[in-house]
């Protein structure tokens, strides 16, 4: 029985359930997913469990059942790709035939001192439950403080301005205008909605350090009650300590079959590859697809494809609290409700209708 090992329930290596469960899976192969939690998470979707107007319940999705997958959870330590073989925390280890990397990404502080150690996080499902206490349990009039304005610190932003108006909210960003990957309307709508709810946008800014309670931009002290970094992410530290070759973002250089180079049997899904557009979720989809070509190809003993179509993306989708969005689709710009309900139905068709 051939053994194929998933790290980590991401977008990534749900997709590659979805397409080899039930029937496609070849008879002579068994899986195992490696994971924390015994669910998937939509990570998408962590801004608002921050910000307390999702329920933990709603961001979960069952993981598929099937005869020949089983799961093991907890936390990976190391990889040994030479020995085939994944460590876990708890000193257990298990071998495999084929391996799927999709451990996702961690905050990136940028050497910022005292910016671990001392501000929230929404990059996991844990650290995201911490950020929605501490945000949830200040009292009136506190200040909040936000470190990036790309497109996780503008929703959390945006929906903590919505749950909890009492909140002084301030947005930290680097650039001239908050989403410099959208166009220039786009950015000044959402500017001009921010405005609108009190938010404020600290432009030009340069957090030098954290301390608890104070915020420096450009070393001038600013207090905070609580500090949410959104500044930037990285490979997760397994990946980032694996001696293969990367990109100037840490992330790892791959073939055009997705695997890397010198290791047929080991691909790496999402935030961790190294791939022509930014980290999302339909990006690691797209991937998914492809790997799945290659596993099947490679299990019934044929030459998988050589090339694929780069991965095409329908477009990105943001939401401004509750009744409000924007977006990209087509490149074709979109702002107001549009937005938010189609956000709001490609989250509803995901959890209920994605087959698992």
């Amino acid at each position: 029985m051939r053994h194929l090992v998933l790290l980590g329930g991401g977008y990534g290596n749900m997709r590659i359930l979805l397409r080899l469960l039930p029937n496609q899976l070849h008879e002579n192969v068994h899986i195992t997913l490696i994971d924390r939690v015994p669910y998937h998470c939509l990570k998408t979707e962590y801004y608002a469990l921050a910000a307390g107007t999702v329920s933990d319940h709603d961001i979960r999705v069952p993981f598929p059942e099937h005869p020949r997958l089983t799961y093991r959870f907890g936390e990976v330590s190391r990889i040994d790709i030479d020995t085939q073989t994944v460590f876990l925390e708890d000193g257990s280890t298990v071998s495999y035939d084929d391996l799927v990397i999709g451990l996702g990404c961690e905050d990136k502080y940028h050497g910022v001192p005292g910016a671990e150690q001392f501000t929230y996080s929404i990059q996991s499902i844990d650290k995201a439950r911490m950020t929605y206490q501490a945000l949830n349990n200040l009292p009136p009039q506190s200040v909040v403080a936000i470190v990036g304005a790309g497109l996780s610190g503008v929703e959390l932003a945006s929906e903590l301005a919505e749950s909890r108006p009492d909140l002084h909210v301030m947005l930290f960003d680097r650039g001239e205008r908050i989403l410099p990957m959208f166009p220039e309307r786009l950015s000044q709508y959402v500017e001009s909605w921010f405005h609108e709810h009190q938010v404020d946008i600290i432009r030009h800014s340069n957090i030098t350090k954290v301390e608890e309670g104070i915020l420096y931009n450009h070393e001038e002290p600013i207090h905070c009650d609580a500090v949410v970094w959104t500044a930037g992410i990285q490979p997760n530290r397994v990946v980032r300590e694996m001696n293969v070759e990367k990109d100037g973002q840490g992330r790892v250089v791959l073939t055009s079959q997705h695997h890397i180079p010198g290791y047929e049997n080991v691909y790496v899904v999402g935030d961790c590859a190294s791939l022509p557009h930014a980290p999302s979720a339909q990006l690691a989809e797209g991937q998914a697809e492809q790997i799945v070509q290659v596993l099947q190809k490679r299990w019934n003993g044929e030459e998988p494809p050589h090339e694929f179509p780069p991965i095409k993306l329908k477009g990105i989708l943001g939401s401004l609290g509750k009744k409000h969005g924007f977006g990209l689709v087509a490149d074709r710009p979109l702002t107001g409700r549009v937005p938010r309900l189609l956000k709001s139905g490609v989250l509803w068709m995901y959890k209920y209708h994605n087959g698992y």
